[in-house]
């Protein structure tokens, strides 16, 4: 890198006074925590995500020198937000995924939903495809969710995503393609749950639980060795 696109001393230490303010956000929104999922958190653990890479990256480009921390989650993380300060309108947009683990279940509650209405004509209980159709034109999506099970499905991973905008869509405007148009960096806050979080999680315990195996295997043979007679030190 020539010396004419390099950062100045002046930039690096903008970015590392960026990265102590981000970390007094981030301490001050942990303190003032109001739940687990407290959007506060995230917006500022993605702040302070964002100003440490800035500044690892003037960093080295100024001085060949890197930081001694790494943020996990980074990869992933939103970008730093961009939308209205004080915005007039917002999105909720959902995704919940579900496999038919009980295709019989299903089909009995749709048939029960549509003996109930007493529609005349084709049956569209007797399909998987006119059953699901049944089942969530007749519940919400949310009662769907707290009964997923009664009705024969599984959860897969579900995403939920809250976006920020200065006014209201016109009515019609996204119909046609409702997810499209999302700018990252409107996003205020987004909750997802998936298995692969409760995989990792079974991988540390796996990993405390052999650590605890050798320390209690090792414990063993220390026990055992207790009945030795101490070695004479003048022994040669």
């Amino acid at each position: 890198m020539s010396d004419a696109a390099q950062p100045t001393a002046a930039e690096v230490r903008a970015a590392a006074e960026a990265v102590k303010t981000a970390l007094d956000r981030h301490l001050a929104a942990v303190e003032r925590r109001s739940g687990e999922d407290d959007p506060a958190v995230y917006e500022a653990f993605n702040q302070l995500a964002a100003a440490a890479e800035v500044y690892d990256e003037l960093l080295y480009d100024r001085y060949d020198e890197v930081t001694p921390f790494e943020i996990p989650g980074t990869e992933d993380a939103l970008p730093p937000y961009t939308g209205p300060e004080e915005p007039n309108a917002l999105s909720v947009l959902i995704r919940r995924d579900y496999a038919v683990a009980e295709p019989q279940r299903l089909l009995a509650h749709a048939q029960r939903i549509e003996a109930a209405e007493g529609e005349d004509g084709p049956a569209a209980s007797g399909t998987i495809h006119g059953a699901l159709g049944l089942l969530f034109g007749e519940f919400e999506p949310d009662e769907i969710a707290s009964r997923h099970k009664e009705f024969g499905l599984e959860e897969g991973d579900s995403t939920l995503w809250v976006t920020a905008a200065e006014e209201p869509a016109d009515p019609g405007e996204w119909l046609e393609a409702p997810f499209e148009q999302v700018d990252p960096q409107s996003v205020v806050c987004r909750f997802d749950v998936s298995a692969v979080f409760d995989d990792e999680i079974d991988d540390v315990d796996d990993d405390d639980d052999e650590a605890e195996e050798l320390e209690d295997d090792l414990d063993t043979d220390l026990d055992e060795d207790e009945d030795l007679e101490p070695l004479d030190a003048d022994r040669r």
